[in-house]
């Protein structure tokens, strides 16, 4: 009888991992496809120095979009990550320029800032009961304000402190292996890819992360504290979005108060072509940076080939609805 009963199950079970599989595949050919069709389009896409500018931007809109990768799974959204990363970096250059900190207690700080904002979010939805869709756009409105009331609506200036941009655009990998000059920031990109793959694969958060996505009542029921892990989850996605904010910084080698407002659709679109569900309880990292790439290649290629920007934003939408599509499809299956 046991084994009657755990046939389906086990059936069930290997149909998701096939599917998951699936679809990890078809997001990887499509990056290799999108990237051969610009390779062979432009000779300007085939420089060195391109495909350093592709992974700088994906660095940033990668680490936004592993934040927002958590939140997904458990069938939320997060809208404020891109002006929660401007306001992180506001927060980082305010205590390193204008209170003469040391640089590691600014980034510490604009981290937290960012990590601070999230657990807002996560608060006020899980406690007040506020959608998502609302908590996080009142967050987008109010960080955005913040940013500029902090920064007198103007940028701010590690001029005085020159070791802060080397921490992202110095390349430790350029000095041990001569030629190959990719900035840390990238580094950072995947060390953080990393620790998010972890987290999200072998702690109770992730567990509960994915628990909370596939059915949140029965998780309740269960005897888990749902309004407690969901906000841990909405802080850890403000936390990724202060260390892009940290480093967006460090690449700019200024914190731009007006910048932000955008970025977090960039990030959502990432995760949902790398085939994180909106529905919840189905994503993974390895797909959410799979996402970050498609994004980055397809945008800087579209430049490349001088596409006018609002045919860019065309395409890119053209591109999410379809990847929305294509999952509603095979969860029918």
């Amino acid at each position: 009888m046991d084994a009657e009963v755990a046939t389906p199950v086990t059936r069930e079970k290997k149909n998701l991992l096939r599917s998951d599989a699936a679809q990890k595949v078809g997001a990887f050919a499509a990056l290799i496809i999108l990237f051969a069709f610009f390779y062979f389009s432009s000779p300007y896409f085939r420089t060195f120095d391109n495909y350093v500018g592709i992974l700088l931007a994906t660095s940033v809109n990668g680490i936004l979009a592993l934040g927002v990768t958590f939140v997904i799974i458990t069938a939320g959204i997060d809208l404020s990550v891109g002006t929660v990363m401007t306001f992180s970096a506001v927060m980082t250059a305010i205590l390193i320029t204008n209170w003469r900190l040391p640089v590691p207690i600014g980034i510490l700080g604009g981290i937290l800032a960012g990590g601070t904002a999230g657990i807002i979010n996560g608060t006020v939805i899980s406690r007040m009961k506020i959608p998502p869709f609302i908590a996080t756009l009142g967050m987008f409105y109010a960080t955005k304000g913040l940013s500029l009331v902090f920064s007198d609506l103007a940028p701010i200036y590690f001029n005085d402190t020159p070791i802060f941009r080397r921490i992202a655009m110095d390349s430790v990998l350029g000095s041990i292996i001569p030629g190959l000059a990719v900035p840390n920031a990238v580094l950072i990109f995947f060390g953080a890819a990393i620790i998010a793959a972890l987290i999200l694969n072998k702690t109770v958060l992730g567990r509960y992360t994915f628990a909370m996505g596939s059915n949140e009542e029965a998780t309740r029921l269960s005897g888990v504290n749902v309004a407690f892990w969901k906000s841990i989850v909405y802080m850890l996605c403000g936390l990724f979005a202060g260390l892009g904010g940290v480093l967006m910084a460090a690449r700019l080698n200024s914190a731009q108060p007006a910048l932000g407002a955008g970025y977090e659709l960039d990030a959502i679109a990432a995760v949902v072509i790398g085939g994180t569900s909106l529905s919840g309880g189905e994503g993974s990292i390895l797909g959410t940076i799979i996402g970050a790439f498609i994004m980055s290649v397809l945008i800087n290629g579209l430049r490349i080939n001088s596409v006018p920007q609002e045919i860019q934003l065309v395409i890119t939408g053209v591109i999410v609805v379809l990847a929305v599509y294509l999952d509603i499809l095979r969860r029918r299956r």
